[in-house]
């Protein structure tokens, strides 16, 4: 089943933004000859300034953990990371399709 992955990142520092554009510019490049990849779109949210969010679609999760673990991609991941001084954080979903009820997990006690 196709996965989503959502990466948000927040930078509001114009020098910092010059030098990780060509960073995800080539990330996003990367990511779309991968195996498994199906598509991808950045957004930069309109009332907070400086945040932007990224959802791809994988074919499966498998596809992305292999472009997740790979070395070309942790190179250039680093180097975002570095400039942002954080680590970039994934989320992971998949769809609920149309009357199928999520599965909870119950608290633990």
């Amino acid at each position: 089943m196709a996965i989503s992955v959502m990466i948000q990142r927040t930078f509001s520092d114009k020098e910092k933004a010059a030098k990780l554009a060509p960073l995800i510019i080539e990330l996003r490049s990367l990511a779309t000859i991968q195996p498994g990849y199906i598509t991808g779109r950045t957004f930069r949210c309109l009332d907070c300034p400086g945040e932007y969010l990224v959802i791809s679609t994988w074919n499966s999760l498998d596809d992305w953990n292999r472009w997740l673990q790979s070395e070309q991609r942790m190179a250039l991941q680093k180097q975002v990371d570095d400039l942002l001084g954080e680590i970039t954080q994934y989320r992971i979903y998949e769809s609920l399709v149309g009357g199928i009820i999520p599965q909870f997990q119950a608290a633990a006690e």
